[in-house]
């Protein structure tokens, strides 16, 4: 069968994103974490840092102790970022962490989709690069240009402006759209009485933006071209980051699953400890 693979029988499906491990307390939280047994596998659903070297060192550390490490690109990881000594732009960037990954032994969107056979299995999972395409206006707004506008008068412009290149793409929506449209053929691949668990960094549906304390930031958190993903690929549960609000969500019958760790500043404020990796399988709740 074309882009499955098929292995473990016991353990958990853990889920975690945004390790954003340049912060000291962060790399931290890495060098502690451990999985619960020799059979658990561990989705890293994106912003692992913003250079090369960082993003080798947490996912070659994480590899090294859970049977399965799944890799999906954040827009962090994909930043040309003036610190790092790797200087590829966009694309190049992408495919030179594919290889990184491969090296690690690490599961990224290019490769065929494994298949969870412990308890809550069969499932695929699937782990996904798709980008935004400022779909998600904040209310008012008809166009990106005004959008941007009106983002740029709140002051809350994502970061990506500056450093997430789309090359050889003209624009970060045409790289979006040709993501959504190859990953769109391969999820349709997949048997359809297998259910799946799709990881990415952005979530499918705009729902979760909803709680966003700046709205305007939603046009970098995802596209409406994945809308109805989470009902026509059989899903499980859509594991996401990027909003560094950790939470589960029902949306359609359909369990959402945000799995940041985020920020110093933003996880010393919360009760549950950070750098605990989110149970996907068997089914955990988030207590709220």
């Amino acid at each position: 069968m074309r882009g499955v693979g098929s292995t473990a029988e016991s353990g958990q499906l853990l889920a975690i994103s945004d390790l954003h491990i340049s912060y000291p307390e962060n790399r931290a939280l890495v060098e502690r974490m451990r999985p619960e047994s020799e059979d658990d596998w561990l989705i890293v659903a994106g912003d692992v840092a913003e250079t090369v070297a960082d993003i080798r060192w947490a996912l070659a550390t994480l590899a090294g102790r859970f049977r399965k490490v799944l890799w999906a690109p954040g827009n962090h990881d994909l930043w040309t970022h003036p610190r790092d000594t790797v200087t590829l732009r966009g694309a190049a960037r992408y495919d030179h962490l594919v290889e990184v990954c491969r090296d690690l032994g690490v599961t990224t969107p290019e490769d065929p989709y494994p298949v969870w056979h412990g308890p809550g299995g069969p499932v695929a999972v699937a782990p996904l690069f798709l980008l935004y395409d400022y779909s998600f206006l904040p209310p008012g707004c008809a166009t990106k240009a005004e959008g941007l506008a009106h983002a740029e008068g709140t002051g809350i412009v994502c970061t990506d402006e500056h450093l997430l290149h789309p090359d050889p793409y003209p624009t970060r929506e045409d790289w979006c759209r040709a993501r959504v449209a190859g990953t769109e053929r391969r999820l349709a691949e997949i048997p359809e009485d297998l259910p799946t668990v799709l990881a990415a960094h952005y979530p499918l549906d705009r729902h979760p933006t909803e709680v966003l304390r700046h709205p305007e930031f939603a046009m970098w958190c995802g596209t409406a071209l994945t809308a109805d993903w989470h009902r026509r690929f059989r899903v499980a549960t859509m594991v996401y980051g990027h909003l560094h609000i950790p939470r589960s969500t029902v949306h359609e019958g359909v369990r959402f699953e945000e799995v940041s760790v985020g920020y110093p500043r933003e996880w010393r404020k919360r009760p549950v400890p950070p750098g605990r990796p989110r149970r996907i399988l068997p089914m955990e709740v988030l207590a709220r």
